[in-house]
């Protein structure tokens, strides 16, 4: 592009120099090429200016939207946030309330309005079903499952765990307010949850868990933002919450880039962030 256009400058300003140089060719001739010759000029510009850095590698997603999942907040990403943000990202979390599907993806809406330019959107967990909910706002360039449910069009992620039942789902560890909201028994929380962390980090989430309203396993997902972008999936091997199994499924038939790592519980965002950030990391290199 560089050559074709140094040459058609070229040409142009040769032009403009046989016009001048001639005495018998009009003067309205003249300032007709010189200004051809400017409008190239500042065709010049612009095309420096706006397409040629996107060609060299500065057009890359820089900004990151991570959604938190059931049972848990924000502050799980911690790791991962630390390793973006020191690689140069724009990172937003999203503390989803949970009292609703509905509201949980106004919360993702919400933040995605603040973003500078497109970004990644990421999940865990039943975070998955709420970005492919919200994934479809214009400024998501691809979006990134991690442990997370994927559901389509018309399912929800309580049905689509029946495809492939995970250890949690077999035991009595999920129980239920008298209110209609859903947590871990805090004694078995590290069993199923997050058997990769420490005792102490494994009680204190436990203890500060989000009770998630349990209509919103439940959700129909109207247009999944997956058919129509570029995905990530990372499959911990040791999840006990959503079955390994289910996860490939999910990533065979949106056909995503999968990963695995290998003896990682569902909590591996937490476990795991430099896993987490590559993938992460990945996608915002690659998504156009």
């Amino acid at each position: 592009m560089v050559i074709l256009l140094a040459a058609s400058l070229f040409g142009l300003r040769q032009t403009l120099g046989i016009v001048e140089s001639h005495p018998k060719l009009s003067e309205v001739a003249m300032r007709v090429a010189r200004e051809m010759f400017l409008s190239f000029c500042i065709v010049a510009l612009l095309l420096t200016r706006f397409v040629l850095p996107a060609q060299s590698g500065e057009g890359q997603v820089r900004n990151i939207v991570l959604v938190h999942g059931a049972w848990a907040d924000g502050s799980g990403w911690k790791g991962v946030y630390e390793i973006l943000v020191r690689d140069g990202y724009n990172v937003s979390i999203v503390q989803e309330p949970e009292t609703s599907f509905k509201e949980d993806v106004a919360a993702t809406k919400r933040v995605l309005a603040q973003q500078n330019g497109r970004c990644i959107l990421v999940a865990h967990s039943y975070g998955g079903a709420v970005i492919t909910e919200a994934g479809t706002d214009p400024s998501v360039a691809g979006l990134v499952y991690i442990a997370a449910h994927m559901p389509d069009a018309g399912e929800n992620e309580a049905d689509d765990g029946k495809r492939f039942p995970s250890d949690l789902s077999k035991s009595n560890a999920i129980k239920k307010t008298a209110d209609g909201f859903t947590y871990l028994d805090p004694t078995q929380f590290r069993e199923y949850f997050a058997a990769d962390l420490s005792a102490e980090q494994s009680a204190f989430m436990a203890r500060s868990q989000v009770l998630n309203a349990a209509e919103n396993f439940r959700a129909i997902i109207t247009t999944p933002a997956w058919r129509y972008k570029p995905s990530w999936m990372l499959v911990g091997a040791k999840d006990r919450t959503i079955n390994p199994d289910l996860l490939r499924w999910y990533a065979a038939r949106a056909n995503s880039h999968k990963i695995e790592v290998s003896g990682a519980s569902h909590s591996v965002y937490v476990s795991r962030p430099k896993e987490v950030a590559a993938l992460i990391e990945e996608a915002a290199s690659q998504a156009r």
